[in-house]
């Protein structure tokens, strides 16, 4: 198999180490990727890629939330203004001497301005929001570093799809120049009367098989193209090549099998350890709702008072007002008392969520290294099955051109040949995919904000 030995390196380099170069973009890489390598894609993905955009805008959305939630520390300022047009005034009986007289109340228009300043003191919403504001921040910085490192895996498999099947296309083409000049040898030796016609005809079955192989492969990988494209979030029309970097890093080129899941270094994890903060903070707050909300406020008033509408503003009655207020909810039947359970079994519930993401991570940490174990003998075994097989052919060749061997035999050992170069291929693509999986699995891919 005639796949190069820096391009197996390459492709089997730790994907951690493609991240530390992920945001050295220059513009003309922002703008286009020509020849580009997999650190090129991942720092576009992680650039312009729609879903990671999106994480970002989620945490500034989320700031904005954190602000509001804590503005009510702020004094808060409002200004009323009232208009007031008493239709039937209200009359008043006075009664001096025996004598009752009616007294008409107040003016026929009344207007008033308000400016009034509140200050929350004490406040068991406010004091939950600034404590969890901490948290929030973190659980969406979370969800980015989450979308960041499955856009790297995405990208990463995606790109290992378009090589191997590059090198399959190649494998191919190569198969169809064999049975060319396979075809073009047997058609002489017919011709010649060395052989009958049906060892003509086998070579020119297998010429159409491998053609319609190769228009196969050249539709599927212009879809793979589209769809990488897709990942990283790259215009359509925008030119788009692919390319490697010939680097030698054979020490990187497997994984320690001793390598030991550590829950931490899973974001899954964190995630819901974030989550239990922020429900054991509401557990608090149901708890602070026993306490009572004391405030403080002042205000200013300017008061309008007269018969005549016209003359209404002529004349300002101002007046002033500061004080304090001490709310205290006495009995909200049992509500703060059920809220205050509920929340304390939705911690028990997040305790066995952890205790469940343990179980699954250890479990897809088995599988993932099992399946690459697996999948290293598989790549193994099929790299020497080429060799053989590619003797066996060369051997086979000889003897047919000699008159030795039939066609049949030489068409059986090209067709073993071909199969064992695709499945060295399609072995490679298998190891390459479950080795993200196990560095996914342990959680040592990771993205430098």
């Amino acid at each position: 198999m005639k796949l190069h030995k820096p391009i197996l390196t390459f492709l089997l380099i730790l994907p951690v180490t493609w991240c530390s170069v992920a945001y050295g973009q220059t513009e003309r890489n922002i703008k286009e990727l020509k020849n580009a390598t997999l650190p090129d894609l991942i720092g576009y993905a992680l650039l312009n890629q729609p879903g990671v955009k999106q994480s970002l805008i989620d945490e500034e959305i989320g700031e904005r939330d954190i602000k509001s939630a804590i503005s009510g520390w702020f004094p808060q300022i409002n200004g009323t203004g009232t208009y007031n047009n008493n239709l039937k005034q209200q009359v008043s009986v006075l009664t001096m001497g025996g004598v009752s007289q009616q007294l008409v109340l107040g003016t026929r228009h009344t207007s008033a301005f308000t400016l009034q300043a509140d200050q929350q003191f004490l406040n068991a919403g406010l004091i939950q929001a600034s404590k969890a504001s901490k948290y929030y921040r973190q659980q969406y910085k979370q969800n980015t570093e989450n979308t960041k490192i499955n856009t790297v895996v995405s990208v990463s498999k995606a790109y290992f799809d378009v090589l191997t099947s590059k090198e399959q296309l190649k494998i191919i083409y190569e198969n169809i120049a064999r049975l060319e000049k396979q075809l073009k040898d047997a058609k002489a030796q017919y011709d010649n009367g060395l052989v009958d016609k049906t060892d003509y005809q086998r070579a020119q079955i297998s010429l159409s098989n491998s053609q319609a192989d190769k228009k196969r492969a050249e539709e599927l990988i212009k879809y793979k193209y589209v769809y990488l494209k897709e990942l990283i979030g790259y215009g359509g029309d925008q030119d788009f090549s692919l390319n490697f970097d010939a680097v030698k890093m054979e020490n990187e080129i497997l994984i320690d099998t001793n390598l030991k899941e550590t829950y931490e270094n899973r974001v899954e994890y964190r995630l819901l350890q974030t989550q239990r903060e922020l429900q054991h903070l509401n557990t608090n707050y149901n708890k602070w709702s026993f306490l009572p909300n004391i405030s403080g406020f002042i205000n200013y008033n300017w008061n309008y008072l007269n018969n005549n509408f016209g003359d209404l503003y002529d004349k300002n009655y101002p007046s002033s007002l500061f004080g304090l207020k001490l709310s205290l909810p006495i009995f909200q039947g049992t509500k703060r008392i059920q809220e205050l359970k509920k929340s304390q079994l939705q911690e028990q519930r997040i305790d066995l969520d952890l205790v469940n993401v343990k179980n699954q991570i250890k479990s897809q940490y088995v599988q993932a290294m099992a399946t690459y174990k697996a999948n290293l003998n598989d790549w193994k075994t099929a790299g020497a099955n080429v060799e053989i097989s590619r003797q066996v052919y060369q051997t086979i060749k000889l003897q047919y051109d000699e008159g030795i061997k039939a066609y049949l035999d030489l068409m059986t050992s090209e067709t073993d040949l071909r199969t064992a170069q695709l499945n060295y291929l399609n072995a490679l693509y298998s190891l390459l995919a479950s080795k993200l999986d196990v560095q996914q699995a342990l959680g040592i891919i990771t993205v430098n904000q």
